[in-house]
């Protein structure tokens, strides 16, 4: 995996592996083991089980939204190149000239 530059997200990568593997075993044990349907403990498991579903969906949404932001486009058909707005992937290059001024042409 790419490490992010942004703590943020990377904190909710790690949290989204977190849940995810939590949710698993949570599943996993239900089934294996198995819950007597009236228990308060398969209240518990159920507010636990949705609980961990919220936690995933809201670092899923967070992370969708910044690499929506930031990723390059991943296909590489001619069409769908040319058709896309290209000016906000340059953040880098505008980042520079803020810094140092424009480049002339002539100059490398």
């Amino acid at each position: 995996m790419v490490a992010d530059s942004d703590s943020n997200i990377a904190w909710h990568r790690v949290q989204l592996k977190r849940n995810r593997a939590e949710l698993k075993a949570l599943e996993t044990a239900r089934f294996t083991m198995g819950e007597i349907a009236t228990s308060k403990r398969n209240g518990q498991t159920l507010k636990a089980t949705a609980e961990l579903k919220r936690k995933i969906a809201q670092s899923e949404r967070v992370i969708a939204d910044h690499d929506k932001r930031t990723r390059r486009p991943l296909t590489t058909d001619l069409q769908s190149l040319s058709s896309g707005s290209w000016s906000h992937w340059d953040a880098y290059t505008n980042q520079q000239q803020r810094k140092t001024g424009p480049r002339s042409p002539g100059r490398g």
